[in-house]
């Protein structure tokens, strides 16, 4: 899901101290940060609610590991420096497990897998990645893994703050397809009645992600009691549960 460059990340990690800050340390809280713009996962509803799939997760695990939980909304641009420096204690925001980033924060048991898909407007020639050649114009959220996964094609990528711009876009005529997370894509194509038979998925994912909450680089402790949570979760029912509230597959 999403990437970002890791020079600064790494810069930062190198000055702070490990556990630097984070609310845990100040009133026994532990706090993370999402950027509520990836339906089902994180989003603000039309009441201005913060809500999703791990918004309400993370709460359900401090209450099965009986410490206190809570999320707030970050931008995505700034989420891993906040996560190096200690202004929370981790991210739970559709983060993938990549190679780069473990050199600089630790992951979670994955609770979701999915990959990259190309979203298209109904009527549109494209029917899978391998179409995504000649030029074509492509919409993506800047710094996402569906932003590098595009490094492999010949196209004229289009960074957006939100993927849901670049959707948008491409429905006013000025992208020829969209490339997210195939969780993300579902929601927009097959949940959301504004596009209800304006967009399609074209073809099968073209990537395979695991999909984990980070803390920083050595905090066994938070990392032990996320992967106590989720295990006690998967064991009483209440995971599956919540996946399928937010049809999380």
């Amino acid at each position: 899901m999403k990437k970002l460059a890791f020079v600064l990340i790494l810069a930062l990690a190198a000055i702070c101290p490990v556990f630097a800050g984070g609310a845990s340390e100040d009133d026994g809280v532990y706090n993370f940060a999402t950027d509520a713009t990836w339906p089902p996962f994180e989003f603000v509803d039309e009441n201005g609610t913060l809500t999703g799939f791990e918004v309400e997760l993370i709460p359900l695990i401090g209450e099965h590991v009986g410490v206190e939980m809570t999320v707030e909304n970050i931008p995505w641009d700034t989420i891993f420096a906040g996560l190096a420096n200690g202004q929370y204690d981790g991210v739970a925001s559709g983060v993938t497990i990549t190679d780069e980033r473990k050199l600089t924060m630790d992951f979670s048991t994955p609770i979701a897998n999915q990959g990259q898909v190309v979203v298209v407007l109904t009527d549109s020639p494209i029917q899978s990645a391998d179409d995504l050649t000649d030029g074509a114009r492509v919409g993506v959220q800047i710094g996402t893994t569906g932003d590098f996964a595009l490094d492999d094609f010949d196209v004229d990528r289009r960074q957006y703050d939100d993927i849901g711009l670049a959707i948008q876009d491409m429905i006013n005529g000025n992208l020829e397809a969209c490339v997210c997370d195939s969780l993300i894509a579902s929601d927009f194509v097959l949940a959301n009645d504004n596009y209800s038979g304006i967009l399609r998925v074209a073809g099968e994912p073209f990537t395979t992600e695991e999909i984990a909450i980070a803390v920083q680089k050595g905090n066994t402790e938070l990392l032990d009691l996320i992967n106590k949570g989720l295990e006690m979760m998967m064991e009483d029912g209440s995971f599956d549960a919540l996946k399928a509230k937010w049809n999380i597959l």
